[in-house]
């Protein structure tokens, strides 16, 4: 089974809390064995998703929006993005060099090409900028890709 994720970076300490155990909950669910997560490897959902399946066991690819990508996240990410990329059984790339909102919504799109479903942290809220959760989420439903939506109960970004 091939799982990707997409979801609101910028969470609050206490809603990472709730959406980790949401992803624990979501990953229990699969046969770990036969899991593999497809993830661009943000801060945020996509990073803790990836822990979550290699924890329990499953595999990871990722996708790479842009060469420019990793230098345009939180410098303090970039040791968890280099450990978990380290670990990918496999690397996508879309070909984009400047890491843009086309370049994200690009990845996004390879993503969801990948996959059998989307697991996907967001609060039904519009996108704040093209290429955003909403976007992906829309995306996938216009593919044809099946949708699994995790936010914690009274939670806001």
């Amino acid at each position: 089974m091939r799982v990707g994720i997409t979801g609101h970076r910028g969470l609050s300490a206490e809603v990472e809390q709730q959406v980790r155990a949401l992803l624990v909950d979501a990953v229990s669910a699969y046969d770990s064995g036969e899991l593999v997560a497809v993830s661009c490897i943000a801060d945020g959902p996509d990073a803790w998703f990836a822990e979550t399946v290699l924890a329990a066991g499953g595999q990871l690819e990722v996708v790479i929006p842009a060469t420019e990508y990793r230098e345009n996240l939180p410098e303090w990410h970039h040791p968890a993005y280099d450990v978990l990329i380290s670990r990918a059984a496999d690397v996508h790339e879309t070909g984009m060099t400047e890491s843009t909102s086309e370049a994200h919504q690009a990845g996004s799109e390879v993503l969801v090409g990948l996959v059998d479903e989307l697991v996907a942290v967001w609060d039904g809220q519009p996108a704040w900028a093209y290429g955003g959760t909403a976007d992906v989420v829309a995306y996938a439903e216009r593919t044809g890709v099946p949708v699994r939506v995790l936010w914690p109960e009274g939670a806001s970004r």
